[in-house]
């Protein structure tokens, strides 16, 4: 029950739910996730630690990028499932169609960070 219950609360916070809409699409780096919902880097990082505690996503690192991407839910099947049913959910909500369009103008190499 621990595991879904910590799945569960990863999950309960809007801006978490809008970094795994963001997530199915690309891998992004903390600096373009903190663009996109335009909050600090370190509140986009907590929210970052809070669903890799739960298994919801993974990160890699790429030179002196750090790039965040879906985790494909082998850890649990609670993850696995919700993962895959939100591929599905809340893709007509206004907040996240408002999102997923800002993505494209958002680039790394004009955030400048790293």
């Amino acid at each position: 029950m621990k595991e879904f219950v910590k799945i569960m609360k990863a999950v309960s916070d809007p801006v978490r739910v809008k970094i795994l809409k963001m997530l199915q699409l690309k891998e992004m780096c903390v600096c373009e996730i903190q663009a996109a919902l335009e909050t600090s880097q370190s509140n986009a990082s907590k929210h970052l630690k809070l669903l890799e505690n739960a298994g919801l996503i993974d990160f890699k690192k790429d030179g002196l990028w750090v790039n965040y991407f879906l985790a494909e839910g082998s850890q649990s099947p609670y993850s696995k499932n919700l993962l895959g049913n939100l591929k599905h959910w809340l893709n007509d909500d206004p907040d996240i169609k408002r999102l997923i369009q800002r993505l494209p103008d958002i680039n790394r190499e004009e955030i400048r960070c790293r």
